[in-house]
Order: C-alpha cells, then sequence, then structure tokens
C-alpha cells in the first residue's frame, strides 16, 4: 500500500499543474466554440453539405464540447484522488 507520505511527496506541484490545465482547456473549449460559431454563422444562407465553413463550423462546436468534458473528467479525477488514497491508509 502506498502512503500518504509517499503520495504527497509524489504529487508535488501537481495541484498547480492541473489546475492551469484545466484553466488552459477551458479557455480552449471557449476559443473553439467561438471559433465554431463564427463559421458557422459567416455563410448560413447556404444551408447545405456543400457549404465547407458551416460543416467545419459544426465540428469545431462539437470539438469544443469534447475538450470541455475531458477537461471536466480531469478536474473531478483530480479531486477525488487524495480522498481515494487516504482511505486506504485508513482501512490499515
Amino acid at each position: 500500500m502506498l502512503s500518504n507520505n509517499y503520495i504527497n511527496n509524489r504529487s508535488g506541484g501537481s495541484e498547480r499543474s492541473v489546475q492551469k490545465l484545466v484553466k488552459w482547456m477551458t479557455a480552449a473549449s471557449w476559443t473553439t466554440l467561438l471559433i465554431g460559431l463564427a463559421l458557422s454563422l459567416a455563410n448560413l444562407g447556404h444551408f447545405s453539405e456543400q457549404n465547407a465553413s458551416l460543416m467545419v463550423g459544426i465540428g469545431f462546436m462539437v470539438g469544443s464540447v469534447h475538450i470541455y468534458v475531458i477537461r471536466t473528467a480531469i478536474h473531478l479525477v483530480h479531486a477525488r484522488a487524495p480522498h481515494l488514497f487516504g482511505d486506504r491508509d485508513e482501512i490499515r
């Protein structure tokens, strides 16, 4: 089993790096969404699968949702990790 000291020493500055990653991914998600909206609205008059800017814009919007979901998963897993390892030490 892993001890709390090992986990604390091993994680080091991971809290700060995860927060930076979460903030970066949030900004990337919103930026991607805005790019997708701009591309989609730029040539909305020609609503067809032949409209490349519309299709790429929709792809950017879908991608922004995926980025945000991955960001949320990273944030949740990191938030719960100390509690999971802490429970293991209490069992001993």
